[in-house]
């Protein structure tokens, strides 16, 4: 695949919200760390179940947790990830239709109790590398959230 030109690359802030439609959840409110290869996401009660798949709640309010959707994927592996911090935790990982503003794509997303954090989701850049550039001054630059729910 050819590589976009800077000039071609659509521009987002370090914080964009970000929308799943395949799982009916949307304004996920996620920082864009371009330190991160992979993207994670909050989650809560992870179940394996046959068939290679996972069942997962989507946290959608940091505020309220049993405001949360239930999603079944395919799992895709589990691997070892180092957190900012140094440790070192086993996950698992998804693949699933992001969108971001008027590009959707496939990523891959490891799943994580983020409940301690300000952000439900870290977007990593392999899932903005070929059509964003950061702005790091800037936020929400792909829209704003319809419905303010709670952060």
């Amino acid at each position: 695949m050819k590589k976009k030109k800077s000039q071609d690359k659509q521009i987002i802030g370090w914080r964009e919200y970000v929308h799943f439609p395949e799982w009916g959840v949307r304004n996920v409110r996620a920082k864009v760390d371009t330190g991160a290869r992979t993207s994670s996401l909050h989650v809560d009660d992870i179940v394996l179940l046959k068939n290679n798949r996972i069942r997962f709640y989507v946290v959608l309010c940091g505020r309220d947790p049993l405001k949360r959707k239930k999603v079944v994927a395919r799992r895709l592996r589990k691997g070892r990830v180092r957190s900012s911090t140094g440790a070192k935790t086993e996950r698992w990982y998804v693949k699933a239709k992001v969108s971001l503003g008027d590009v959707q794509r496939d990523i891959v997303i490891n799943l994580i109790d983020r409940g301690g954090m300000n952000f439900r989701m870290l977007l990593g850049r392999t899932a903005i590398d070929d059509s964003f550039l950061v702005d790091v001054d800037r936020s929400f630059l792909l829209g704003k959230k319809r419905k303010v729910v709670c952060r």
